[in-house]
């Protein structure tokens, strides 16, 4: 049974850098490209990114087997760490990993996280 986990992680990005950029390679690392039919074939996710400054902070919400936990994970920690995303017009958008770690899901995600085992 699906269950919903979330990970979080700080980036550095210019300011008017894409802000979609690093939740696109974190798709493109789960689903194989940004752009796909439903459903996600390892983990139906959502990431948020909220910008202050040049730091931002991600949180993706997935919903994934407890046994793929581990991999949905390194997936997301390598598609940050490679710090850059070619977008469709070929725009590279850059940002600096400053870390990423597990996180619980919120109250305020529960909504979110509902969804999400739903599809």
């Amino acid at each position: 049974m699906r269950r919903v986990f979330a990970h979080e992680a700080v980036i550095l990005m210019e300011p008017d850098a894409d802000l979609q950029a690093p939740g696109a390679a974190i798709t493109v690392a789960l689903c194989g490209h940004w752009e796909h039919p439903p459903p996600c074939p390892l983990a139906s996710h959502h990431t948020r990114a909220e910008r202050a400054g040049e730091r931002v902070l991600l949180r993706t919400l997935f919903s994934t087997e407890p046994a793929a936990e581990h991999v949905v994970r390194d997936r997301i920690n390598t598609a940050l760490s490679a710090c850059q995303l070619s977008g469709p017009d070929g725009t590279i958008t850059r940002w600096r990993l400053e870390h990423a770690r597990p996180s619980e899901v919120t109250v305020a995600e529960m909504d979110a996280a509902e969804r999400l085992t739903d599809c």
